[in-house]
């Protein structure tokens, strides 16, 4: 497998930093969305013990290991930078709306650079346009030019769907992206226009006997899976009760499109301000509802793991210290 195909199969995991925010138990913005097969950490997640599994969620597993070995001043020091430049307005205070700003830039900033860093791989003409034939070509080359070397995966099925998407994203339908569609392409979630293509997938992940719905089953069945003889963990009967109670909103056994859509891309949650209020609750130590740099660096363990960090890559970016 080349390695720009590498990449084309790690794309639903950066999908999933989007679509994912997962909490401790206890927590005020406690929710859980849709986990993939992949966790985005294999150690387990208690705030109450560690933050180690945070650090790997959004750092990855190597830059986590990098900022463990950072003394903590050096450490403290650089989050000091970044605080000054979260207070906009100078007042001496970070209030949950700076964070949410920030942390919104942030998400910004991790989709451009993962665009920037895709797009010199596909603009084969170096045109400043990606083509559907080039992104086929670069992702799919060696599955095309011998269709029979490889049989682990279902390569024909993912380059439809692939196909399919780029069409939807391709607002003229010319079928070449300029940076916007592709941008689309590669991050649809975060595009009004995409989401039914992003609700399309997922049921055709998860919906095993294809009559279009997503029951008990299959919902309980793309996040986990028993072994013999295993009790089934506390968070998985809390996830059959959330389905009862609240992904199955006609109460008829199952999920329809407008039930996964509202799972999925919820209209009334806002990653970053669930992020920002977690943050709060976790260094807030006086509850005034606002963080002082004080309080911030007193709880800098904390911030490594958040977005608030640029996922923690900002940290490790000399350079910028």
């Amino acid at each position: 497998m080349n390695e720009s195909l590498c990449i084309r199969m790690m794309r639903p995991l950066l999908m999933c930093f989007v679509l994912c925010i997962v909490y401790g138990s206890s927590k005020p913005t406690d929710k859980k969305n849709r986990v993939h097969n992949e966790p985005l950490s294999n150690l387990e997640h208690d705030d109450n013990k560690n933050y180690d599994y945070d650090h790997e969620a959004f750092l990855g597993e190597d830059e986590a290991k990098t900022f463990d070995h950072l003394p903590p001043e050096e450490s403290k020091r650089r989050l000091g930078i970044i605080v000054d430049k979260i207070n906009t307005n100078k007042d001496s205070f970070i209030s949950e709306e700076e964070l949410k700003v920030w942390i919104k830039n942030a998400q910004k900033k991790h989709i451009y650079d993962s665009v920037e860093h895709q797009w010199k791989d596909f603009d084969m003409n170096n045109d400043g346009l990606i083509s559907w034939d080039e992104y086929k070509n670069v992702t799919y080359g060696s599955y095309l030019d011998d269709p029979q070397s490889d049989t682990d995966y279902n390569y024909t099925h993912m380059m439809l769907r692939d196909e399919r998407r780029f069409r939807v994203a391709d607002r003229n339908g010319d079928l070449i992206a300029d940076k916007l569609e592709f941008t689309a392409f590669l991050h649809p979630e975060d595009h009004e226009h995409m989401k039914d293509i992003v609700v399309q997938e997922t049921m055709e992940d998860i919906d095993k006997n294809g009559d279009g719905f997503i029951d008990l089953k299959e919902y309980i069945g793309d996040m986990y899976t028993a072994e013999d003889d295993e009790e089934e963990p506390e968070w998985v009967t809390t996830e059959r009760q959330q389905f009862k109670e609240f992904r199955d909103k006609n109460n008829d056994g199952k999920m329809d499109k407008e039930e996964t859509l509202d799972w999925i891309l919820p209209s009334d949650y806002d990653h970053a301000e669930a992020e920002a209020k977690h943050l709060l609750h976790e260094s807030d130590t006086n509850k005034d509802g606002k963080l002082t740099k004080e309080e911030i660096l007193n709880k800098y363990e904390v911030f490594v793991g958040s977005q608030v960090t640029d996922f923690g890559e900002a940290l490790l970016r000399h350079d910028e210290f």
